[in-house]
């Protein structure tokens, strides 16, 4: 906690530099939450009190240049801190660091920024079903393609380029992205090189139909993600209005063949969300053959939360917000003896109630 006052009060001090500087704005949001959490397959049933706080600062450094950035803890999955179940009360740290930065320009037909871009994965599934159509297993927990595991697992950001430019009736996106250092030899006999590092590249093209938000999006690994694997992941998101409310609709297909790595899956996430006012509700369902080991998976998974705004002015908000998520997993297939004997994967499903408290400044 005192490094982060620390840290406040530097950005403090700076913001109020001399003419010639920057302005540096700072905002963020703290927030608490309880967490209900079940899980079939174990005896794991908790009841969880977690927090978590996160500062944004930004720069306008004249003529269209900008600077951004985001810091929070990331010791632990999406930042949130669980109170210490140890004999010591209340003995756990809270340590902040620079989780996305990034700096630009804005000029009138386009723009450009380079660093540790954040994505907007809450919103866009295709990274969920790109890093995670094969349910990844850790020493705590088991990743799925649903449940929003890019914010999660990955903290919604890479390290890359991107470039956006105004087309027709839309605005054409491209972002290069640097996945990994995993290639640290240059051996013409394994294909090493010197440029086969982790690489990927995600282009999107938004415009409006009519009413409909369209926006078709494409992410391609030009290079094997930690030498293991290359994904290429295609599909659309589309916004449909309706009155006051309105329908999203996502769909992607995400497939990865290497005969040399005995990789060879295909998979697919469909979305289906609503909001309307302060509520807001979508479902998932992701299904991925994994034919190199005769195993078939399948999620389906449904979020549902209501805000209720108990305060908003000029320079903050304080609200409270009720949410369900559940996940019901799982697999079948010739192999699918041996993985769930293994992981626990077969018929696992979990269900988490929370309620968030968040302050916004």
């Amino acid at each position: 906690m005192k490094k982060m006052l620390s840290l406040a009060a530097m950005f403090a001090v700076l913001s109020y530099a001399a003419p010639a500087s920057a302005e540096l704005k700072i905002g963020g949001e703290a927030a608490i939450r309880a967490r209900g959490e079940f899980n079939a397959n174990s005896q794991t049933d908790d009841l969880k009190y977690q927090y978590r706080i996160r500062l944004n600062t930004s720069a306008d450094l004249g003529e269209g240049y900008f600077f951004k950035a985001m810091m929070q803890n990331e010791d632990v999955a999406s930042g949130w801190t669980t109170v210490s179940t140890t004999t010591t009360l209340n003995d756990e740290k809270y340590n902040i660091e620079v989780s996305n930065f990034y700096f630009g320009r804005n000029l009138k037909d386009c723009s450009y920024s380079i660093g540790r871009l954040p994505l907007n994965s809450f919103n866009n599934p295709i990274f969920d079903l790109a890093a995670y159509a094969i349910p990844q297993i850790t020493a705590t927990s088991t990743i799925y393609a649903v449940d929003i595991p890019f914010t999660t697992y990955n903290f919604d950001r890479l390290f890359g380029a991107n470039y956006s430019r105004k087309i027709g009736d839309g605005t054409f996106n491209g972002a290069l992205y640097v996945t990994d250092n995993g290639s640290t030899t240059n051996s013409d006999v394994n294909g090493d090189g010197l440029l086969n590092d982790g690489y990927g590249l995600h282009l999107s093209y938004k415009a409006t139909v009519g009413d409909v938000t369209v926006e078709p999006q494409a992410l391609l690994s030009l290079t094997d993600i930690n030498n293991t694997v290359a994904p290429q992941t295609f599909g659309l998101n589309a916004t449909i209005p309706s009155g006051k409310s309105k329908i999203g609709v996502s769909a992607f297909y995400t497939i990865c063949d290497d005969s040399d790595a005995n990789v060879d899956y295909n998979g697919y996430l469909v979305r289906l969300k609503g909001e309307s006012g302060n509520a807001m509700a979508w479902v998932d369902y992701n299904a991925t053959s994994d034919d190199a080991n005769k195993v078939d998976y399948d999620n389906l998974f449904v979020w549902a939360q209501y805000k209720f705004k108990m305060h908003e002015s000029a320079t903050g908000t304080f609200s409270l917000t009720p949410t369900v998520r559940y996940r019901a997993s799982g697999l079948d297939g010739t192999g699918a003896a041996a993985v769930s004997t293994a992981t626990g994967l077969k018929d696992n499903s979990q269900l988490r109630a929370e309620l968030y408290a968040t302050v916004t400044f």
